[in-house]
Parts: C-alpha cells; sequence; structure tokens
C-alpha cells in the first residue's frame, strides 16, 4: 500500500514538473551505462550541486523518470558483474562485517527486550518511527516536493523525485534479497518456545509470529533500506549544508534502532539494509548527474575537445645545422 501510494505521487508529481522534449529511451540507457560515465562512481568526476546546475533542460519529467529509473535498477542488480580492483575488498569488508555481527544478534535482541520490557513510553517511539519509514515517508516526501514545487525550487524538486527513486529501487532489491534469504525473525518462535536467526535460503516458507500475523524474510531490514536510501540522497545532494547529512542519517538510524525495539530484526539485518540503502542512494545520485553531464552537453564538448587535441597540425621553426627550417608537427 505505501509503495502504490509513493508511486502515484510520482506519476502526479513528475506530470506537473515535466518541461523537456521526450528522451529516446534507447538512446539515453547507452549513454547512462558508458564506462565513461561511470567514472563517476569512482569519484574521479565531481557531482555538480550547485543550484544553478539543476535547470528545466536537466528536470526529470515522466519519461526520463522513469527510464532513470529503469537504469537506476538494471545497475543494482548487475553491479556485481562491473566490480573491480579495490571495490572487491570493500564488498568483503561489508560481507566479513555482517558476518561478524550475525553472532550479536542473539545478545543484542535479548539486551533489548529487556531495555524494551513493561516501558509504553519507548514501544510507542518505536512504533512511530517504524512508520515514518513506511506510510508517513511517502507524506514527507511529498510534502518535500509540494513546497519545492510551490517555490519552484528546482533542485528540491529533483532532490525529491531522485529521493523517491531510491525508495522504490531500494525496495526492490531488498525484496528479492529477502526471498533469497528466507531468514526467520526475531519475534517467531518455534514450538520449543526458542527463537533462531537461520538462514533457510529461497522461497522458504512463510511462518506466523505468536498473534498469528505472516512474517516474511527478515534479511535484510526494508525498513532500513528505504530510510538510508531516501536520507543519502538528501544528504549526497546538500553535503554542501552540514546539517542535511546529520538530519537525514539520523533520522534514518532511528529508524533503524526502532526495528530492533520492536523486535522486528536482528543487528545484522538493520546493518545489512543500511548499507544497502546507502549503496543505493549513492547509486541514484550518481545516476542522475550522469544524466545532468549528457543533458548539458558537458559529454559531447569533452569528446570534441579531446579530438581536436588528437587531430592537431603545427608549424614551428627549428635550427638545423645552423640553419633556420621550417617543420610541421601532426598530432594523431
Amino acid at each position: 500500500m505505501k509503495r502504490s501510494i509513493l508511486i502515484s505521487f510520482v506519476f502526479l508529481f513528475s506530470i506537473k514538473i515535466c518541461a523537456q522534449e521526450p528522451v529516446r529511451a534507447d538512446t539515453l540507457l547507452k549513454k547512462l551505462d558508458s564506462l565513461e560515465l561511470k567514472q563517476i562512481d569512482s569519484g574521479k568526476v565531481t557531482n555538480d550541486i550547485d543550484p544553478a546546475a539543476y535547470t528545466k533542460k536537466t528536470t526529470l519529467g515522466f519519461s526520463t523518470y522513469f527510464i532513470l529509473l529503469g537504469s537506476n535498477i538494471k545497475q543494482q542488480f548487475t553491479a556485481p558483474f562491473h566490480i573491480k580492483g579495490k571495490t572487491w575488498l570493500k564488498v568483503g569488508g561489508f560481507a566479513a562485517t555482517t558476518a561478524l555481527l550475525t553472532f550479536a544478534d542473539k545478545p543484542v535482541s535479548k539486551f533489548v527486550n529487556r531495555v524494551t520490557k513493561d516501558r509504553q513510553g519507548i514501544i510507542t517511539t518505536s512504533r512511530y518511527l517504524t512508520n515514518v519509514s513506511g506510510s508517513y515517508e511517502t507524506i514527507t516526501l511529498s510534502a518535500i516536493g509540494l513546497f519545492g514545487f510551490a517555490t519552484n525550487n528546482q533542485k528540491l524538486k529533483t532532490t525529491t523525485l531522485l529521493a523517491s527513486q531510491a525508495y522504490i529501487t531500494g525496495a526492490i532489491v531488498e525484496s528479492v534479497l529477502k526471498t533469497l534469504s528466507g531468514r526467520r525473525r526475531p519475534n517467531f518462535y518455534d514450538a520449543d518456545g526458542k527463537n533462531h536467526n537461520t538462514f533457510y535460503g529461497p522461497f522458504a516458507k512463510k511462518h506466523n509470529d505468536i498473534q498469528g500475523n505472516k512474517l516474511n524474510s527478515s534479511f535484510p531490514s526494508g525498513h532500513a533500506t528505504v530510510a538510508f536510501a531516501a536520507a543519502t540522497v538528501f544528504a549526497r545532494e546538500y553535503k554542501n549544508y552540514k546539517w542535511v547529512p546529520i538530519v537525514s542519517y539520523s533520522a534514518a538510524s532511528l529508524i533503524g534502532l526502532s526495528r530492533l525495539t520492536e523486535n522486528k530484526h536482528w543487528i545484522s539485518d538493520v546493518f545489512a539494509g543500511a548499507m544497502l540503502g546507502f549503496l543505493t542512494g549513492r547509486q541514484i545520485v550518481n545516476n542522475y548527474h550522469r544524466y545532468q553531464t549528457i543533458q548539458s552537453g558537458a559529454l559531447e564538448q569533452k569528446k570534441t575537445e579531446q579530438k581536436k587535441k588528437k587531430n592537431r597540425m603545427s608549424i614551428y621553426m627549428d635550427n638545423i645545422n645552423g640553419k633556420v627550417l621550417p617543420g610541421i608537427a601532426v598530432t594523431f
């Protein structure tokens, strides 16, 4: 339900701000996937977050919104096939940290349950924070987007749409990972009254909690994923305002913490969801700036300059055996 609300918001909002010519999806997708533009991910190119860079030419209209969304999803699922060099060390570090945290799952869960037991204030706050990453988040994004539209703040409108892309993309990726992991949640108890943080693999049979509610897989935390995905978009697009990353990541962290106090996730689930959300948000921002580069014509200009440098002819004078003679140098 919450995702359908967000998609409806995107549909209406992107129609309102559409102010550009239709874009050929196949051509744009090829450019977005080009190796040259992927340098942005490696940090070799700095994303232009100056408000002046967000113009009608780089606006996300209805068609380009979904072209970019499709590109984002594609890049998320094909990313493992493009990992090279030092990136593998980062992936290994992330996997190792997640694996180590699984040993802390039960101790942390027991500690949190002791702290929250019979404390209604913590329980109520946790439930509210959980909702913030659910239906409330779509309302928040809608409000921010409408404010950007009312004040004609092009950057804020674009950033809000990017956050919605991060939300949708993160939700799709974590849903697939949930299906593959098939992990039991901490609020599921076996017949012997014990809960196990076990991974049962793809298409594991769903179980019910003690209230009879159906439980899907626990790994990774969906709430943490979409919260950090949206937070990362705002944090990176407004990184020149120090308070924005602080507020964004603090809110996302509280949402992740609420999944522990609600006893809906293990700590390794929340960590994995947070990292997945961060990487998703970063990829969405970088992909938009590839699009921004394409639309601004900077890529074509760079290629033209490189071509001129490669095919350059110059005339020079040289002293050979005491005689000054003209010469021609051709650079290919």
